[in-house]
């Protein structure tokens, strides 16, 4: 056999790629099959990112587990991870809320449920309602489902603004936060952010109607959709005042406040009183804002060792919180997203009351993880990706050992 005739056998060997040009596509096929490349790459990565971040949750709580069964008293998952807020929520959907703000014996106002908004609570109960489950269970079930969702609201956003890499990295990071245990519990974090996310990814795609919908039931949901209401309210401003013909956008901005003011009435009318929300937070749980005073106390006493390891964690989150929302300004960052995230970062800053806690509510702040997704995209080491989200996790399954069985308050 001559050299010819051994590469023509060796060719033919070898099945030949169909591509665009080598099949002779029209244009239009060009675009279909381009389209459907690049959708597949993008459903790949949707996959990819929901499965890693229900790993890793699954890994912080496995710890959780068996540090719970060393512990003497022996507390059950179950029972830590519905405790505090989620009792809340679990009463308020099987009882609803209070008729008025509940007096001690000397007359002075007790904690109330009515501080807590609706929207988690009701979809307890309609998953209880539709199930013949506990409602401990209802409250896990509609917390973890929620909590896929903002994983794949994530992923959305960092696949839009980079890459399906990018939005993979975003999942991850938002799963090992140090109080990332939270995700997994009764709590309504989860919801807020995948109805966070969903909007903001909807103002970057310009589809209002979405967004302007996705606004009102983030403001059923927690009283920091006031960050989301601005950065949607005036992102449909400027589309308006661009292009004042577009009535979606008209909707959007009439649309996001709904949520947040409707229920701000509804307490109002049910105490008899306009400021009836503010003062359920200032009365009943001494919860207001003072320009950031408590939060610089409280930052103080914990360099000087007046206060417990919680509040060193808390006060090195709300640090880095901070840099990295200088460094996403740096990073050019769509506009909505920093005003979200600087929004959250300042009702949390300005906050007086519940230090321990602004660590968690900095949670749905998650633009503010955008610049460390996109610097280990841009790394060339491909071991810092690993390090990190490890790292990270490591941290995050540990410190929800110490918050849920050392720690005497709620987080």
């Amino acid at each position: 056999m001559t050299t010819d005739q051994a590469e023509s056998t060796a060719t033919a060997t070898i099945p030949e790629q169909r591509t665009p040009e080598r099949s002779g596509m029209s244009l239009l096929a060009t675009l279909r099959w381009c389209g459907t490349s690049r959708q597949r790459l993008w459903l790949r990565g949707l996959l990819v990112a929901v499965a890693l971040y229900l790993a890793l949750r699954v890994g912080t709580l496995l710890v959780l587990d068996v540090y719970a069964h060393a512990d003497p008293d022996h507390p059950t998952l179950r029972t830590l991870l519905t405790n505090w807020d989620a009792v809340w929520y679990g009463g308020i959907a099987e009882h609803g809320y209070d008729e008025a703000i509940p007096l001690d014996s000397d007359g002075d106002p007790e904690l109330t449920n009515l501080a807590f908004f609706p929207l988690y609570p009701a979809l307890v109960a309609a998953a209880k309602f539709l199930l013949p489950i506990h409602i401990t269970t209802a409250l896990l079930l509609v917390a973890w489902a929620c909590g896929l969702t903002a994983a794949a609201a994530l992923y959305g956003i960092g696949a839009h603004l980079r890459d399906p890499r990018t939005g993979v990295l975003l999942a991850a990071l938002w799963a090992v936060l140090p109080h990332g245990v939270v995700e997994s519990m009764g709590y309504s974090e989860p919801l807020f952010t995948t109805l966070a996310a969903g909007a903001l990814l909807a103002v970057l795609r310009r589809n209002w109607l979405t967004a302007g919908v996705l606004c009102v039931l983030a403001g059923l949901t927690r009283p920091t959709a006031a960050a989301l209401v601005l950065a949607v309210g005036l992102a449909a401003l400027v589309q308006v005042c661009r292009e004042p013909a577009r009535w979606r956008a008209w909707c959007a901005m009439l649309l996001a406040p709904v949520g947040l003011l409707g229920y701000l009435a509804w307490v109002g009318v049910r105490l008899g009183r306009a400021d009836g929300y503010f003062y359920v937070q200032n009365v009943a749980w001494n919860m207001k804002f003072d320009g950031g005073g408590y939060t610089r106390q409280s930052v103080t006493n914990t360099l000087l060792g007046k206060e417990s390891v919680e509040f060193a964690e808390v006060t090195v989150v709300l640090l880095v919180a901070t840099l990295l929302f200088i460094v996403a300004v740096g990073e050019r960052l769509p506009w909505p997203l920093l005003v979200y995230a600087g929004a959250c970062l300042a009702i949390v800053l300005t906050g007086d009351g519940f230090y321990w806690a602004k660590a968690r509510h900095l949670m749905p702040a998650f633009p503010l993880l955008l610049p460390v997704a996109y610097a280990m995209v841009r790394s060339r080491n491909r071991t810092i990706p690993y390090v990190v989200i490890g790292g990270m996790a490591v941290f995050c399954a540990f410190w929800s050992v110490y918050l849920n069985l050392t720690w005497t308050h709620s987080f």
